[in-house]
């Protein structure tokens, strides 16, 4: 299974990006796929997380701003970003998981995203 992340940037603060990754792979549609993001000097942390079944959560600090979302039919998952804030500067990371795994065991290479206040 392979991840590969893309629309990571610039953008000004109150602006938007998305970013997006395409998963390889036969089961995609089962997988559990989250955003996770690290800030420098901090530890990578849990940003969005969509089941294989459809099931949603955020982190505090995006709800009402980010939305994640999957596309089964293009093996793709989405996270709209909007109402950027510099605290979200960090590298953007996607994850997926297998059914029946705790721990995400598939990993892209990070997008960053930079916001400039």
């Amino acid at each position: 299974v392979q991840l590969q992340a893309s629309g990571g940037g610039l953008a000004q603060a109150g602006g938007s990006l998305r970013l997006s990754c395409v998963v390889s792979g036969r089961t995609f549609s089962t997988f559990g796929m989250a955003w996770f993001r690290q800030a420098p000097g901090k530890e990578r942390v849990l940003v969005a997380a969509i089941r294989g079944g459809g099931v949603i959560n955020y982190a505090d600090s995006v709800k009402g701003r980010f939305t994640i979302s999957r596309d089964n039919a293009k093996n793709m998952v989405l996270l709209q970003m909007n109402d950027l804030k510099a605290e979200d500067t960090a590298v953007y990371y996607c994850a997926a998981r297998e059914i029946g795994q705790i721990e995400y065991n598939f990993w892209g290479r990070g997008t960053l995203v930079t916001v400039s206040s």
